[in-house]
């Protein structure tokens, strides 16, 4: 591939580019819809692999060119436009996903209540099992498995690091970090 015409042919954009973030910096308007204009299409097949929704697809969009004009005193110019606005449509499918997963596995707090102190009832103990183990369906698969290797199944750290393939520093900050998440949604529980 000839890389000097690609540089060439793409340095027209990157100056009409230019142009348009310093108007649109001084209030154009006109020049932001340009830069939209330019780039939706190429903004819409990006964002079509974090989702196939159309509707989604459309909104996805919209907060890609909504978070670059919002961010656009920021851009450096050491790249061109187009890469700066890639890695905010990335961005923004990552946080899709990540609110998408949330949504799936969150467990509405209306349907149980807030856990209750262990005291000897069986039941409540039981109760309060449960309670821990759906909070923990909600973590992230890595989490779910160190805290259930160490603490439900009693493996210590060493046993965990030759179960999972991880060194012993590695489950240990993994469940430290799997605690703290599981702390938070504890919070969010209690009353």
């Amino acid at each position: 591939m000839d890389y000097s015409l690609l540089r060439m042919q793409s340095s027209g954009v990157c100056e009409q580019d230019n142009q348009d973030i310093q108007a649109t910096l001084g209030g154009d308007g006109e020049a932001y819809r340009r830069i939209v204009h330019r780039y939706q299409q190429l903004i819409a097949r990006r964002m079509w692999r974090f989702t196939r929704d159309r509707g989604q697809l459309e909104e996805m969009v919209a907060d890609v060119f909504v978070e670059a004009y919002t961010s656009l005193r920021r851009y450096g110019g050491r790249a061109p436009f187009v890469h700066w606005l890639n890695t905010i449509a990335t961005r923004v499918g990552y946080r899709f996903w990540k609110r998408r997963r949330q949504l799936e596995h969150e467990v509405p707090l209306q349907d149980w209540d807030a856990p209750a102190a262990v005291d000897s009832d069986p039941l409540e103990a039981a109760e309060a099992g449960e309670r821990v183990h759906l909070l923990m369906a909600q973590l992230p698969p890595r989490d779910r498995l160190v805290l259930t290797l160490i603490y439900l199944e009693g493996l210590s750290v060493a046993q965990t690091a030759k179960q999972t393939g991880w060194s012993r520093s590695m489950v240990k900050v993994q469940a430290h970090r799997a605690r703290n998440k599981l702390k938070l949604l504890l919070e969010k529980v209690a009353p």
